[in-house]
C-alpha cells in the first residue's frame, strides 16, 4: 500500500551511487540487467527482480538495507524489500 509509514525508513541516509553506470555484481561479472535500484543506506546500486540475477534485492537480505529507489531518468520511488511495499 503506497503512502503507509513503514519502519525500515529510518535506515534512509544520504547516498552517492557506488556504481553510477550500472549494478555493481553485473558490471564485474559481464552480466545483463534490466533496471537499476539505489540502496538509500549505502549507496549500493544493483539490478531488479526482472534481472537475471536480482542483485539489489540479493544486497538487501545479505545486508538488512531494506529501502531502495528506482535509479532510472523519470522514476521516483521507493521499495521496502523486507515489508514488500511502496515506501
Amino acid at each position: 500500500m503506497v503512502g503507509v509509514q513503514d519502519p525500515h525508513l529510518d535506515q534512509i541516509r544520504p547516498v552517492k551511487p557506488s556504481t553510477p553506470e550500472g549494478c555493481e555484481e553485473c558490471l564485474r561479472e559481464g552480466t545483463p540487467w534490466v533496471h537499476l535500484r539505489l540502496c538509500l543506506s549505502c549507496g549500493h546500486v544493483g539490478c531488479c527482480d526482472s534481472s537475471p540475477l536480482r542483485h539489489a534485492r540479493a544486497h538487501a537480505l545479505s545486508t538488512g538495507h531494506a529501502i531502495v529507489e528506482a535509479f532510472e531518468p523519470g522514476k521516483s520511488w521507493r521499495w521496502c524489500y523486507v515489508d514488500e511495499q511502496y515506501v
